[in-house]
């Protein structure tokens, strides 16, 4: 039986243009300083209360690490986007069975498969501001690699400290580079399964020719479920656990939203670049992302012509392919956004601006004079080694020649006493690090790794010598120039001979010492001992510039927070993939002269872009004969007459918020974010008003769907729907 609660629909009284933004990604600490701001634009709850993590909604809304996802019911039932579970939709896809292509539902509990033995849910508990402690820690007059460690001891201290069982998770976030520090308590979850996935043609409709645009017709969603041991204590999996009983969880309304509404989305932003300086905007723009487009699409190229479509091996490389492709447009429009606007040009004058402002009082110059300068020299040394990074990027993606080097890296880390070892390869890391060795399998061929190996180390060997690697150069025999043949020859005798490929290897090479790798003639693990000594070498250097940087970096941004309060700016932190809160409205916008998008999609509108057979715009029969009969039962939107299916808001976003619960001014989840429009991807590093519109999947096509087309009535009677 479904719930349907009855609250009376709230109506929108908001014109189209008269709707409030704000830009910001706020931690919660911050809601209490702009509550005004929240409550002009719509906002109902109140803000300090939100602000408390215990409190609703912020304990409803969980991190998948990676994505954000939120709890929808009180039998630990947890939403988040279908392309945030498509790893995890592959990992039960089989040639037989792709459920990538014919989706799933669990009618039952016990029905449900475990996502992937990696698959984590988060949840929130603390959050504490421990800037004094990791700042009195720091020795005086240290520098460099001195003081990279420094900060890096006492953050693996207090994160030990933090993590008094195997059930959290604890990490310290840096803020505003590195002028707070926040240490953030997690409950870790780790028994994740798989409850609903709607097909590849509702899920990813539109695919990556769609994506980032508008309009927008994609039912980008699934569902999992988080299960927990019969005493409420995260436990791996086990056919003995029960669903996870969480403190609070979001009612559905099913009504959605209207043009204008308040909306807001609480989750875990990725990483933005806001207060990045104009030498970094530069150099990103101009050789950073026009490289990396380049060689994803390329990367993507050769996985495909190395492998059929929908065969086992091409099902692998699904989930890699579409995280690519994503990137790729991304960065794509970026370049062709800064190509046209005048961030550059800004940013310049934000620094000269800033600058004079430093120099106009002999306080501020005394306290912040070589900020600016300082940070800027660092970056231009940062960036000597840029494009021989960015290709060994791709070189090192190599699924062996990764596995090895992780497995021999953990051998020098056991070594160490535990709070001193590298992150990744602590105690706190080996059931994860484990579990991945276990599953290497599932996304790795052979042929499509060998071919991966050769087309990127052709475009190694075209790289000016100082940006090579002398120790890779020698194990491959590349010192006076690239014998393809050659090459190609020993990297075929390195996966003939190699037993990495064999998961139990992978597994008994953990327990391994230095001597036994030394010893042993598995021809990529001779690999990863050849270049282990270099790569702790650069690894110092990385130190030592991270540590100047982290001393500079804070400096700047002191300066930055103070010049912007000066002139009243908002100031918020940087996204880190710590909890934040964006709020806005629903609003179309015009993406240019003559043009006006409105803010919502409807089924006919998906049905309009149908084509038989194309992978990317291909429907099954039953959701165009639904759409054609215009069965749209009770989740008809008067105001559209049809259903909605995505919809536009001006809420500031970035990658992470993927999965983020998007809800109304009561905190009634009303759809999941997954996107933003073209002209807003350069929103990681400059907020326009004008054109930033983020996506959302909305409720009442999630019910529609999940009704109508998969059947799904058992999850939908599960959840508290608001009608």
């Amino acid at each position: 039986m479904k719930k349907f609660l009855s609250t009376g629909v709230i109506a929108s009284s908001m014109l189209f243009g008269a709707a409030i933004a704000d830009e910001g990604m706020w931690q919660p600490h911050q809601l209490s300083e702009i509550k005004d701001k929240l409550k002009a634009a719509g906002l109902k709850l109140d803000p300090e209360k939100m602000a408390d993590l215990n409190q609703f909604p912020m304990n409803a809304i969980v991190s998948l690490g990676g994505c954000s996802a939120s709890f929808l019911s009180e039998q630990g039932l947890v939403i988040t986007n279908h392309h945030c579970a498509y790893g995890s939709i592959q990992y039960n896809s089989t040639e037989e069975n792709n459920l990538l292509v014919n989706g799933f539902v669990a009618k039952t509990m016990s029905d449900e498969p475990q996502a992937s033995p990696n698959a984590r849910v988060y949840v929130t508990e603390s959050l504490t501001n421990v800037t004094t402690d990791i700042k009195g820690s720091i020795p005086k007059g240290a520098e460099g690699v001195d003081y990279f460690n420094a900060i890096e001891k006492r953050e693996k201290e207090l994160v030990a400290e933090c993590e008094a069982s195997q059930d959290y998770r604890c990490n310290v976030y840096s803020f505003h580079g590195g002028a707070e520090y926040f240490l953030i308590k997690q409950l870790a979850i780790r028994d994740v399964r798989l409850v609903y996935a709607p097909p590849s043609s509702i899920g990813k409709f539109g695919g990556d020719t769609d994506n980032w645009m508008w309009p927008r017709h994609t039912g980008d969603w699934s569902f999992y479920r988080a299960y927990v041991n019969k005493d409420g204590k995260p436990a791996d999996y086990s056919e003995d656990n029960v669903p996870f009983k969480p403190k609070a969880f979001l009612k559905v309304n099913a009504n959605g939203v209207e043009n204008g509404d308040y909306v807001m989305v609480l989750g875990y932003p990725g990483r933005t670049n806001r207060y990045r300086t104009d030498v970094e905007v530069e150099s990103t723009f101009t050789n950073v992302y026009p490289a990396s487009k380049r060689l994803r699409e390329e990367f993507i190229d050769v996985i495909k012509a190395n492998s059929e479509d929908g065969s086992e091996a091409r099902i692998k490389y699904e989930s890699t392919i579409a995280g690519l492709a994503n990137y790729a447009k991304n960065y794509g429009s970026m370049i062709e956004s800064f190509n046209k606007g005048d961030m550059l040009e800004r940013r310049k004058q934000l620094t000269a601006d800033l600058t004079k402002w430093i120099n106009a009082d002999k306080k501020r110059k005394a306290k912040y004079g070589d900020a600016v300068n300082d940070l800027a020299a660092l970056i231009i040394e940062s960036n000597k080694t840029q494009d021989g990074d960015i290709v060994m990027g791709y070189l090192g993606r190599s699924t062996m020649m990764r596995v090895a080097k992780g497995l021999y890296r953990l051998a020098h880390e056991k070594q160490k006493p535990n709070v001193e070892r590298r992150r990744g390869f602590q105690e706190r890391d080996m059931k994860r690090f484990g579990q991945y060795m276990a599953v290497v399998n599932k996304s790795y061929d052979e042929k499509v790794e060998k071919a991966l190996f050769m087309h990127f180390v052709k475009e190694y060997a075209q790289l000016p010598a100082d940006q090579r690697n002398a120790t890779f150069d020698k194990f491959f025999g590349l010192q006076n120039g690239l014998d393809l043949a050659k090459v190609e020859a020993q990297i075929n005798a390195m996966y003939a001979k190699t037993q990495l490929d064999e998961a139990d290897t992978r597994l008994a090479w953990m327990d391994k010492s230095v001597a036994e790798f030394k010893a042993s003639d598995d021809p990529f693990i001779k690999f990863a001992v050849s270049q282990y000594e270099n790569d702790m070498k650069e690894e110092e250097k990385s130190k030592a510039l991270g540590g100047k940087l982290q001393q500079a970096r804070p400096a700047y941004m002191e300066a930055m927070i103070a010049f912007k309060k000066s002139r009243n700016e908002a100031v918020y932190a940087d996204a880190n993939s710590s909890l934040r809160i964006t709020y806005g409205n629903v609003k179309g916008y015009s993406p240019q002269d003559g043009l006006v998008a409105t803010p919502f999609t409807t089924l006919e509108g998906m049905l309009a872009k149908y084509k038989a057979g194309d992978d990317e715009f291909d429907l099954f029969e039953n959701i165009r004969t639904a759409i054609s009969t215009k069965q749209y039962g009770p989740y008809k939107k008067e105001s559209l007459g049809s259903v909605p299916v995505n919809y536009l808001s001006t809420l500031d976003i970035t990658g992470g918020n993927s999965g983020s619960a998007t809800l109304n001014a009561n905190g009634e989840f009303v759809g999941l974010v997954f996107d933003g429009v073209y002209e807003s991807i350069i929103g990681d590093w400059d907020y326009d008003p004008t054109y930033n519109r983020s996506i959302h999947t909305s409720v009442p096509f999630m019910l529609w769907v999940m009704e109508n087309v998969d059947g799904a009535d058992n999850i939908i009677d599960e959840m508290t729907i608001v009608k």
